[in-house]
């Protein structure tokens, strides 16, 4: 063990006077970082070092370590250090650090919240979700082995998320008898590399966590290293964002709060800049302008806040604001667009679907939102840009994204908080991805709505009918395409405008350019929604006959249509009902492989949860079945 003595002392000003201690505890800065890297570099030990040569682990911990330790009969630093590192370990054997494992400790200077990341690639998503709020990483290289493939995949992630201030600890340095050359071998292969994604600086140091070395203060052990320490590094280490203290007033809104009705406060964190009242403010998207009555907080009014502070602010005039505006300075406010390319890291098992409609969540806002195919895929070891049309569990890549509404946003390079997002899968509530906003796509600028003199009313009022779509959905040979071709005749001879749309149809000339893969039955649902919107604008009704295996892009194209106008109609025919019909003989392919992705064999059907209409085939004839729709159309 290195016999340097731990350089914090608290329990003196603790013992003279406690209120002192408490008064200066409470205003010490906090510092979040990330400790990464490859499997077994040494993280969980390294935390335990330093939670331990702090002096300040929490108070049960210690406890446990001090029964411990008089159980077994020693005393001194190697039992207490042994058994915390031995708890960390047998932590991470559990699975604690598959998700992310927070520790927090504190020093004379400054208070820690640290988030020891799991190492295993297959993980990476758990290492996104530590590093999205650090300040700095630590970034753990075995002094054995040198850079791996985890080094580098973290390390770019590192970059990718905006963390400013990076450590390279190269560790484990008493297993290679503290070799300079064997550091200086590393660090030259990392400053190529970081290079390489653009980490411009950071700190190198060498260390042993289970010896101390080079941990609260020098080493002698590494006499040829006159760096820093790394703890005495993390407490000087600046973690005020300059630009964001520097840059325009910027807030999102939390919640309106209103107690009574004298008082109308909209409350939030200050993700840049500062206020004081008498400032001009602007609402966005909205654009609506006011000035700042005043900035109330939990010690009362104050005459200024800045970023990073969460406050209440009224204004002088009552302008709509609500939950996910924005609150800028008025002379610089946000860009607002719907359309962005953003660079997302996948987070789910299931590959992205292009088209599928996901929740992203970017601060306080929560709106619809649709991924085209990624533009390429990162290769982390290579930086090299690699085609792809989807991304797979733990990749990386740049796809452009459409909103179903404007937002106020600022690029994730200039404020993780106006930038960064999460997508959140509709049917599962799943998180699938966190983003960052690189720029917004010049075309939504460009883009505007035109307004025509004659709308959907006009159309529907000549026609003398209500729009609507029919939504036949079920499996292949349940009956769909018969019994809508049955529906539209009916209603032809009611005099009805309609049109049909039939799956096979469709794909001979607006989707033959699509194949079966879950994607491209995604892509292929998007467009007929679209194309069936447009004809309800017409004043038609719509009827399809779809397979449209999956519940997402259902959902979707019912968001498209007005209130009422879609009707979703279950044709439920058992799948050996319907694979003994085959009528065009598709089943029988599929059972033979010559047929992939072919729903109800090796590609799965999602019933419909509360659909409009559920038709037995079993049951019904296809004249019932029609019949029973029109009903639901024309009472």
């Amino acid at each position: 063990m290195n016999t340097q003595e731990p350089i914090y002392k608290t329990d003196a000003l603790i013992a003279e006077n406690i209120e002192q201690y408490l008064e200066t505890h409470q205003h010490k800065t906090m510092l979040r970082f990330i400790t990464c890297g490859s499997v077994d570099d040494g993280k969980s030990t390294l935390i335990g070092r330093l939670l331990y040569d702090s002096k300040m682990i929490f108070e049960d911990q210690l406890a446990t370590l001090e029964a411990d330790s008089k159980r077994s009969g020693t005393q001194g630093e190697e039992i207490d250090f042994a058994l915390l590192v031995d708890g960390l370990a047998a932590e991470r054997e559990q699975g604690i650090t598959i998700d992310v494992a927070y520790r927090f400790f504190t020093t004379e200077k400054r208070k820690f919240i640290v988030a020891d990341t799991p190492g295993h690639e297959q993980y990476t998503r758990n290492m996104v979700t530590g590093a999205s709020t650090a300040d700095l990483a630590v970034i753990l290289i075995d002094a054995r082995k040198g850079i791996l493939t985890q080094t580098r995949r973290h390390s770019y992630l590192v970059k990718l998320l905006g963390i400013r201030h990076v450590v390279l600890a190269v560790n484990k340095m008493d297993l290679v008898d503290y070799s300079q050359e064997v550091f200086d071998k590393i660090v030259a292969d990392y400053t190529a590399f970081a290079a390489e994604i653009g980490i411009e600086e950071f700190t190198p140091i060498p260390i042993s966590g289970f010896k101390g070395d080079n941990i609260t203060g020098p080493s002698g052990n590494t006499p040829w290293y006159d760096g820093v320490s790394l703890l005495p590094h993390l407490e000087e280490v600046e973690v005020e964002d300059s630009r964001e203290q520097a840059g325009p007033f910027r807030m999102q809104v939390q919640w309106v709060n209103r107690p009574n009705l004298d008082f109308r406060g909209f409350a939030g964190l200050i993700a840049s800049g500062q206020v004081r009242p008498g400032d001009e403010i602007r609402v966005l998207p909205s654009g609506k302008t006011s000035k700042i009555a005043r900035i109330v907080s939990l010690e009362g009014d104050r005459d200024l806040a800045v970023a990073g502070e969460s406050v209440t602010l009224t204004l002088t005039d009552e302008i709509d604001c609500s939950r996910g505006q924005v609150i800028t300075a008025a002379q610089a406010p946000l860009e607002v667009a719907d359309q962005f390319e953003s660079t997302l890291v996948w987070m789910d098992e299931h590959e992205l679907l292009p088209g599928r409609a996901y929740w992203l969540k970017i601060g306080t806002q929560t709106v619809s939102a649709t991924v085209q195919a990624p533009k390429y895929e990162v290769n982390v070891n290579t930086q090299e840009h690699l085609a792809s049309k989807t991304l797979d569990l733990n990749a990386i890549g740049v796809a452009n994204i459409t909103l179903d509404r404007e937002i106020p946003f600022a690029p994730y390079a200039e404020n993780r908080d106006l930038g960064g997002f999460i997508l959140i899968d509709k049917i599962t509530n799943h998180t699938v991805a966190a983003g960052m906003i690189n720029f917004a796509l010049r075309r939504a600028q460009n883009i505007h709505w035109q307004a025509t003199d004659i709308g959907r009313e006009h159309h529907a009022h000549m026609k003398h009918q209500k729009p609507a779509v029919v939504w036949l959905t079920g499996l292949s040979g349940s009956g769909k395409s018969t019994i809508a071709n049955i529906v539209e005749k009916k209603l032809a001879r009611m005099n009805r405008h309609t049109f049909l749309l039939d799956g096979d149809n469709v794909r001979h000339g607006l989707n033959k350019d699509l194949g079966f893969t879950e994607a491209d039955r995604v892509e292929n649902i998007r467009r007929v929604g679209e194309v069936a919107k447009l004809m309800t604008d017409a004043g038609l009704i719509v009827i399809t006959a779809f397979i449209s295996p999956f519940r997402s892009e259902r959902d979707m194209v019912r968001s498209m249509m007005q209130p009422g106008e879609f009707v979703e109609v279950f044709v439920d025919t058992p799948l050996e009902v319907a694979e003994g019909r085959d009528v065009k003989g598709l089943y029988a392919k599929a059972r033979s492989g010559q047929l992939k992705n072919f729903t109800g064999i090796d590609s799965p059907y999602e019933h419909p949860e509360a659909p409009e209409l559920r038709i037995d085939t079993t049951e019904m004839t296809p004249e019932e079945a029609a019949d029973l729709i029109i009903a639901r159309l024309i009472p």
